[in-house]
């Protein structure tokens, strides 16, 4: 029966028919006037289910995340750390600071369903391109502003800030780390990426209230405010028991055992939360009367920290022993979790991950033969994709503003030598603009 089902669950979810079905956002239109990660990441995901993206940027410098690869490496003019999120978007360069810059934004936004920003709070008002703007031309906008700290609050105003900033101030820095150390940032841009499909579901509300009345809204997202939604049960136990979450490195203190472990080979994480799973990690273990050990014989036995502590010296020493080919056998063969610590490197080549679309190989007509990591959801009969990379600065102006607009060859050309539109340069070696100021915020 199980392999029925999992054969079933195999053709539906083929990914040879992903082109061949429709999408679940096909016909919604998104402005996007983003930096960085936090506000691009949202229109990308959105993007990936079918929404029409239309990504404006300044002409020539664009997106500042252009200018921040990974240890200073560019991959034929693209930058790693801009890729992404920037995928299937259409690339427009726009100087919204020009009046004419600021109509053909308006334009846009008149034909659009939502429009993503994130500069510094009020910014978008005071050029005249704000909610309370774009509302009077189009009363069904959907209207999504992300920053690091809220569009109000003694906090906000005018103040700039990255990821870092939202994993301190959410706390999550603060109980991240081993014990006796320093706090520590996820190795990812956590605030940015959970961010943005926390500003997807907000969107994805907004949408279903529109399709019942119509009406359009004006949404707001604050990163930290974000991060503090994942503590999980951080604040109730310092309000029941007054005592703070205290860091504790890998070691799971709601389930025990649950730690990552050296192998032979590599690491390994194991985790046996249920006492019957435990009994089978004790049998793979060949140590059987752990399990009745009154030190390990329930969870809550086991969650002892002084008996946590040694359960994990007991497993440590013998995984040791062992390789993670084995290790991850004999979970499955005694019914605990075990999974190898895997890196890119691992992923790219990992059958599992590949059949299931989570590492997306394209070929892009731009960058040539490119491996992704593909959409984490998925629908039967809307799948997720990737369509192709991202783009340099205006790319697709011709294509969207006489599609969209219905602008004429000498409208754009005028539009050109007046500087309101452009195109990308070399992006290697290039530098941000003079007035470039860094964090969620202004840098147009």
């Amino acid at each position: 029966m199980a392999d029925s089902y999992s054969a079933w669950a195999n053709k539906t979810f083929d990914l040879r028919q992903v082109f061949d079905k429709p999408e679940a956002l096909g016909g919604i239109r998104v402005i996007e006037l983003c930096t960085l990660i936090l506000g691009p990441s949202t229109p990308d995901f959105l993007g990936e289910f079918g929404a029409e993206v239309i990504k404006v940027e300044l002409p020539g410098p664009g997106d500042t995340m252009r200018y921040v690869p990974p240890n200073g490496w560019y991959w034929r003019n693209l930058c790693f750390g801009f890729t992404p999120q920037n995928h299937g978007k259409y690339q427009v360069a726009i100087d919204v600071h020009h009046t004419e810059g600021k109509e053909l934004f308006r334009k846009l936004a008149a034909k659009a369903d939502v429009v993503v920003e994130n500069v510094r709070p009020g910014t978008m008002d005071r050029w005249g391109l704000g909610y309370r703007h774009l509302s009077q031309i189009n009363p069904r906008i959907i209207y999504l502003a992300a920053t690091g700290f809220g569009q109000w609050g003694p906090f906000s105003v005018g103040r700039a800030s990255y990821d870092l900033l939202a994993q301190a101030a959410s706390g999550l820095a603060g109980i991240t780390g081993f014990p006796g150390r320093s706090p520590m940032k996820s190795g990812i841009y956590l605030g940015d990426y959970f961010g943005g499909l926390m500003n997807c579901i907000a969107i994805l509300a907004a949408l279903h209230h529109r399709a019942r009345t119509g009406q359009g809204q004006f949404l707001e997202y604050s990163q930290a405010e974000g991060l503090i939604r994942t503590m999980d049960w951080t604040w109730i136990y310092q309000g029941l028991t007054g005592k703070e979450r205290q860091r504790s490195g890998n070691r799971d203190v709601a389930i025990s055992p649950s730690d990552i472990f050296p192998s032979r080979d590599g690491l390994v994480a194991i985790a046996a939360g249920r006492d019957e799973e435990f009994t089978g990690l004790c049998r793979a273990m060949k140590r059987p009367g752990l399990a009745k050990d009154r030190r390990f014989a329930t969870l809550a036995a086991r969650l002892v920290e002084e008996h946590n502590l040694s359960l994990n010296r007991i497993i440590a020493a013998w995984a040791g022993t062992r390789t993670l080919k084995e290790l991850v056998g004999l979970g499955q063969k005694f019914g605990f979790a075990a999974a190898p610590v895997q890196n890119a490197k691992d992923h790219r080549g990992d059958p599992h991950l590949r059949a299931r679309g989570a590492v997306w190989e394209y070929e892009d007509p731009v960058y040539g033969d490119m491996v992704e990591y593909g959409p984490a959801p998925k629908l039967s009969r809307t799948p997720g994709r990737i369509k192709w990379a991202a783009r340099p600065v205006g790319f697709h102006n011709e294509y969207v503003f006489r599609k969209l607009l219905g602008l004429t060859s000498k409208q754009i050309r005028a539009l050109e030598e007046k500087k309101v539109i452009g195109k990308w340069g070399d992006r290697v070696g290039a530098k941000p603009p003079d007035d470039w100021r860094p964090g969620q915020g202004e840098v147009f």
